[in-house]
């Protein structure tokens, strides 16, 4: 039911895809890369709840992983999307652990949380079993992208059911004064890069990260990161064009590192 589980107890990195662009064959295509899991983008991504359930449609097929990044710790739409069928949620702006307990409570049905039983579609995808086997295959990310929360990561971290925690970089970065971008360099942010990943090893918990450049991304994984999402399908697309163009009207590229999703 979940493979990243398994990929995890391999001691082995998920390579995590990220879908902007409220499209169904857009997601059929990436679900048909090999990616280990998808994630769909409801916070800065242009997906609504919608455009998400013929998403989810066209990722049927996929041995991808479906997850999604909900637009804030909402009970509502986490519970939604889950009952959709998606099997991860990751949630922004986690920056204390009442934040995170609470976030955590949404997303598991008692004893672990809080979630109310009401599966439609993941009971349909996923099978009879759903409920019983729900809690021990649900995915739980809390993004780690301000100064606050790397002020509280020790108690983050001590959240229990909470499977691991996610930079965002951009946010992390203009938190302390600078320009938000991946592949971040400076300190401190790139000092807390390498501090989250040792604490959540230390905690049992999933270290992840999205990242700019597979450079750096492979650079993540080598000091611990588990779970790394690389660039977006609008960035791929826009990217790659724009890559197009310049080479044909030999202009430079200034895009890189930018803090677009």
């Amino acid at each position: 039911m979940n493979n990243l589980l398994e990929i995890w107890k391999s001691n082995k990195p998920v390579i995590n895809a990220w879908l902007s662009i409220p499209n169904s064959f857009t997601a059929e295509a990436f679900g048909k890369m090999g990616w280990d899991s998808i994630t769909i983008d409801m916070q800065h991504g242009q997906n609504d709840y919608q455009s998400s359930i013929a998403m989810l449609q066209g990722l049927s097929r996929s041995e991808s992983l479906p997850m999604a990044r909900v637009p804030w710790s909402e009970p509502g739409i986490i519970m939604k999307m889950l009952d959709l069928g998606v099997m991860g949620i990751i949630a922004p702006m986690i920056n204390t652990k009442e934040d995170c307990e609470k976030f955590v409570s949404y997303c598991y049905y008692p004893p672990n949380g809080q979630r109310s039983f009401g599966p439609m579609r993941a009971q349909l995808i996923h099978g009879s079993n759903y409920f019983n086997s729900a809690n021990e295959n649900i995915i739980s990310f809390a993004m780690i992208e301000t100064e606050q929360a790397v002020n509280n990561l020790d108690e983050i971290l001590s959240v229990p059911n909470l499977t691991g925690v996610y930079i965002g970089p951009a946010d992390m970065s203009s938190s302390y004064g600078l320009q938000p971008k991946f592949d971040v360099k400076e300190d401190p942010v790139f000092s807390n890069i390498k501090l989250i990943a040792k604490k959540a090893k230390e905690h049992g918990k999933i270290a992840g990260i999205h990242n700019g450049s597979t450079d750096y991304a492979k650079e993540m994984i080598k000091i611990g990161y588990k779970f790394v999402t690389i660039l977006s399908d609008f960035r791929v697309m826009s990217s790659n064009s724009q890559e197009i163009v310049n080479e044909m009207k030999n202009k430079s590229n200034d895009s890189k590192n930018s803090s677009t999703y």
